[in-house]
This record gives C-alpha cells, structure tokens and sequence, in this order.
C-alpha cells in the first residue's frame, strides 16, 4: 500500500495539483480581500422588482408567470445588473453620447416627476387664470363668400375690374355675386365659420388681416390674396371671446400642472448649473459661444 502511495506522489500530474493548491491556499490566506464579496459585489432583487417584473409581463397580456417563467425573469434581471455594473467598471459609458442623452434625458424626467408632487387648490387656479387669460381666449371667427379676380387670366387688369365690378354690386345682397363676372377659383366660394389662422393659412396674413378689419353686411373689397384679388360678403365676424373659468377649468388647471413643472425643471437645472463653471477652448470655429448668462451686459 505505501509502495502504491509513493509512486502515485510520483506523478507529475498529481505533483503539479498538489503545489497548485497550495499555492492558491498561500495566496487565500495572505490576501483574503481578493476574495471578500462587499455589497458592491451583491445583486439584491427586492419586492418592488419582482411587482414590476410581474406587471410588465401581465401587461402583454400573458396569463401569471409559471415558476420556470419567473427564474428566467429574475435571471434576465439579474444578467442586465452584471452587465451593467461591468460595463461600468470597464469605462464604457464614458465619453458615449447616447448614454450621455439618456442619463440627462432620465434626470428631466426626474424633474417632471417632482413637479406632480404639487396639487394646486381651486383658489391658486383661479388666481393664475386670471393673469392669463390671453391663452384661453378663443379666436375671432369669420363667415364669407368671395368673388375672385384672377391675375393669370386678366394680367394687371385683375384689380381694376374687381373694383368695376364692385360698383356692380355694391348695396346689392350676398347672391348678386354672379353679377360680378368674376373668374373660378381653385377651392370653395363660400367659407363659414373660419379663424384669423385658418384664412392666413390659405389666402395669406394680408388678406386675413383686411378681412377682419371689414363690417359686415356688405361687399367690399378688392382685397389682395397669394391667389389674386378679391370681393367679399361678409356674413358675420364673431369677435375674440375668453371663456368663462368655469367652462375650462380642467384645461387651466392642466395648463398650470404644465408651467408649474417647467419651472421645477428650470430652478432644478440652474441649481446644478451653478455648480459648474464652463470652460470653452480658444478657438474661433464657433463665433460667440459663451454662454448667454456669461456674456457680459
């Protein structure tokens, strides 16, 4: 038996292991730190996470996880922490724009989430709509029908015969408009119930602007659009109205929620800009770049 145990210790394989051991039990001993597991090294899965594990996977619509499914979550949690801890460790999120967009993109969101912490009361509402009413007021409106003059067809007679043709039908009703001899036009002769926007956006900001400086009642014109020239009858303007808080309420209190959080956002922004000095590389590919709150008055 020893003879058999002699020849083993021989072996140089076994003699290789043996030494390897001990080596690693010398190392182990001398410097226990390599080996310690501090809580950095922990991954710790809470009960918040596995409520949100389990809500982001009802929420596709699938029926309680089984116990399998909830090892392979866990494990998908847990592989996202690994490599995010070592992505860190490995300096992978410097100088990364994208990570750099999504952490500061993370912190406005942070800033969304303090403001609605605030719930205004019914008095603060009332006050804030009162010094600004201007958002809610609705805009003028107009009703009208046209006679249109067109420039291709007449050249630089379009304006002069629309004002002949207004002496035509002049203190005459809106249906004298065939009367005028005027030119087809491309859309509607008849617009009803249109906003200042709505008329500058098709026919210009003169016009819409002209339009709305005319009394009903009565033809008049010519007025100059990106089209031509035109007459109108103007049915009706309904005039710029603020509604009463009442009416809008729930739109004034979103409006405020809305402010209140930008100016969270904004004090929370310039709290930590203020920690920080810019410094800017004499350089003159970009003109001006000091930033505005540096630049002297």
């Amino acid at each position: 038996m020893k003879s058999r145990a002699l020849l083993l210790l021989r072996e140089p394989l076994l003699q290789f292991l043996l030494v390897g051991a001990a080596l690693f039990a010398g190392y182990r001993f001398l410097h226990p730190e390599v080996f310690a597991q501090d809580a950095s090294n922990r991954i710790v899965i809470t009960d918040d996470d596995l409520r949100q594990m389990n809500a982001q996977w009802l929420a596709q619509g699938r029926p309680p996880p089984t116990a399998e499914q909830w090892r392979s979550l866990i494990e998908t949690k847990v592989r996202e922490e690994v490599l995010f801890r070592e992505a860190l460790a490995l300096g992978l999120d410097k100088d990364d724009t994208i990570v750099k967009r999504r952490m500061a993109q993370k912190m406005d969101f942070l800033g969304e989430d303090l403001s609605r912490l605030v719930e205004p009361k019914p008095d603060e509402i009332r006050a804030w709509f009162e010094r600004n009413k201007a958002q809610f007021a609705l805009p003028p409106r107009a009703s009208f029908r046209h006679v249109y003059f067109s420039p291709d067809r007449r050249s630089q007679n379009a304006q002069s015969d629309a004002m002949k043709a207004l002496l035509q039908i002049a203190g005459k009703p809106q249906d004298s408009a065939m009367a005028a001899n005027g030119d087809p036009f491309m859309f509607q002769d008849y617009y009803g119930d249109r906003s200042y926007d709505q008329l500058a956006a098709q026919f210009g900001p003169k016009f819409a602007r002209v339009l709305f400086d005319q009394k009903p009642g009565a033809w008049r014109g010519p007025i100059e659009s990106r089209y031509g020239w035109h007459l109108v009858f103007i049915d009706s303007i309904t005039p710029e109205r603020v509604r009463p808080f009442e009416e809008i309420e729930p739109d004034v209190k979103a409006q405020w929620i809305a402010e209140q959080r930008e100016e969270t956002k904004r004090k929370m922004y310039d709290a930590m800009r203020a920690r920080y000095k810019v410094v800017l590389p004499d350089s003159k590919a970009v003109p001006d770049a000091t930033p505005a709150s540096k630049k002297s008055p």
